[in-house]
């Protein structure tokens, strides 16, 4: 999957992802006041485990999986915790979803039209070289829900690859 140039280079160099598994080829609206990320995720029939399912018709129609679904959280996470809060992975901030309180799959996606991925930090605890997340998360595909999560993430400053200290968050 290619990504378009609505997320600049920096964000796609400073990814701990091939940009190939980002899921998102348009970063659609950030809104800091509000702590809200919302982008554009393709539904094409090569995402990860879609592209392996062993579709048929009735009994296992071809669908947007459950796995992409949760992995796209953590991207659009990622998303957010660079856009709205500041945290740069080259300057040794590294995130990791710690629990996940509600996952509700509300509609099966077939391949096709993308959905619409929204995350909105509902709480933000920060130290200097700590901050504890819990995101919501709302999916639309064709005006319907098809997702909808609330999970908390934990980001870490562990140092910078070239082995410098933990810096606080940058606001570009």
């Amino acid at each position: 999957m290619h990504t378009t140039p609505s997320f600049d280079a920096s964000f796609l160099s400073d990814l701990p992802y091939d940009p190939e598994v980002l899921l998102f080829d348009e970063l659609m609206a950030v809104d800091r006041t509000a702590s809200l990320v919302r982008c554009r995720m393709p539904t094409v029939e090569s995402l990860p485990f879609t592209r392996s399912q062993r579709a048929h018709p009735v009994l296992h129609p071809r669908h947007v999986a459950g796995a992409v679904l949760v992995h796209a959280t953590g991207m659009l996470g990622f998303v957010h915790a660079y856009y709205v809060l500041g945290l740069r992975h080259r300057e040794g901030w590294v995130g990791y979803g710690t629990r996940i309180h509600s996952a509700a799959f509300r509609k099966l996606v077939p391949p096709g039209t993308p959905i619409v991925a929204e995350c909105v930090a509902t709480s933000v605890r920060s130290g200097k070289s700590r901050y504890v997340v819990r995101y919501q998360f709302r999916f639309v595909h064709e005006g319907d829900t098809c997702y909808e999560g609330d999970q908390t993430a934990m980001w870490m400053n562990v140092g910078s690859a070239d082995g410098s200290p933990a810096t606080e968050a940058s606001r570009e």
